[in-house]
């Protein structure tokens, strides 16, 4: 099963990426928090280095783009091509009422058809892009049954993959999955697709996986193609985000059924916490990554209740490595 990284505003920075793939396998693409363009027309500090080739070396890395004018894709397409990348992802995916508002993210859901010009002018473009363009989307906006229309359009461009999180704009993150509607788009899509949405636990990928549906192609320059048919039930892959960053060895987990490793877990973190002390000002602002990053594996702790609670309360680095350095041997103390 393909696995991906998916794209978190705040979380996955470069710094995550580069500790993460040096302590777990199992990731086969990382997609970057969605970059913008800047009044200016250039990328600002922060977005371009997320995406400078020396913070990237050796991981397989996705730029994500967030706007809905055609112009600005093919300016920020030709740049991240002259970095060296081979693929770029349109995000039409994030809920967020701000990015809505503006018509961009799923906000460009609600408009078809002019959704469907900005692909007719971005594929027309097409000289200095990257080779691969992908698209990151939701449901829709109100009805799951929206995905329709889209895959329809989705249908008609070669984008490499569509990447569907089973959910419609206003559900936001809450809520269950809308299966039904991600199993339709699955059989109705003519791209590979890859399913987002929940999935925290090897137990929710084995809902997905269904063999149904494929079928082998001729040879492809040396390897065995597989022929996208509709009516397939599996997902060419799936994208994890909260999961992942709640547990990051899942993407290892799903492929090999490993144990957790408090070990491994505890050189993540280390890694992370010395990459965020080091292009940071001020502990503070380390420690405020750190926390946000606890946010989410404390879901995987649930006893660590009063450890959580100093970790929110602490007030400088250095109280905050003691906490967690005591709360670590602890735990592997419990496991060996």
């Amino acid at each position: 099963m393909i696995l991906y990284a998916a794209p978190m505003e705040g979380i996955t920075s470069y710094i995550w990426r580069r500790a993460h793939s040096h302590w777990y396998p199992g990731i086969d693409k990382y997609f970057t928090p969605f970059l913008t363009l800047g009044k200016g027309k250039g990328f600002k500090t922060r977005e371009k280095s997320e995406i400078l080739p020396d913070h990237n070396r050796g991981l397989p890395v996705v730029p994500q783009i967030l706007t809905s004018r055609a112009d600005d894709f093919i300016l920020m397409g030709r740049r991240i091509a002259d970095l060296g990348y081979d693929e770029m992802n349109l995000n039409l995916g994030c809920p967020s009422p701000t990015v809505v508002k503006k018509g961009k993210g799923s906000g460009f859901l609600k408009d078809p058809d002019t959704l469907c010009r900005f692909f007719e002018a971005i594929f027309k473009a097409g000289e200095g892009l990257p080779e691969k363009i992908s698209v990151k989307t939701r449901l829709g906006v109100e009805d799951g049954c929206e995905i329709r229309r889209l895959i329809e359009i989705y249908n008609q461009f070669p984008f490499s993959e569509v990447i569907i999180h089973a959910r419609v704009q206003k559900d936001l993150y809450k809520g269950a999955v809308r299966m039904a509607d991600f199993r339709d788009a699955l059989k109705a899509s003519l791209h590979p697709v890859v399913y987002n949405g929940d999935i925290f636990t090897g137990a929710d990928v084995e809902k997905l996986t269904d063999h149904t549906g494929y079928r082998e192609a001729e040879p492809s320059g040396g390897q065995v193609a597989v022929e996208r048919s509709p009516g397939r039930c599996e997902p060419d892959g799936i994208m994890l985000a909260r999961g992942l960053i709640a547990n990051p060895q899942l993407a290892e987990m799903i492929q090999t059924g490993s144990r957790k490793d408090i070990l491994r877990l505890k050189g993540f973190h280390d890694e992370l916490a010395d990459g965020y002390e080091e292009i940071m000002s001020g502990d503070r602002n380390a420690l405020y990554k750190m926390k946000e990053i606890w946010s989410y594996l404390l879901l995987e702790f649930p006893e660590a209740k009063k450890t959580g609670k100093k970790i929110r309360k602490s007030v400088h680095l250095q109280e905050y490595r003691q906490i967690v350095d005591e709360w670590f041997l602890s735990e592997a103390e419990n496991e060996y």
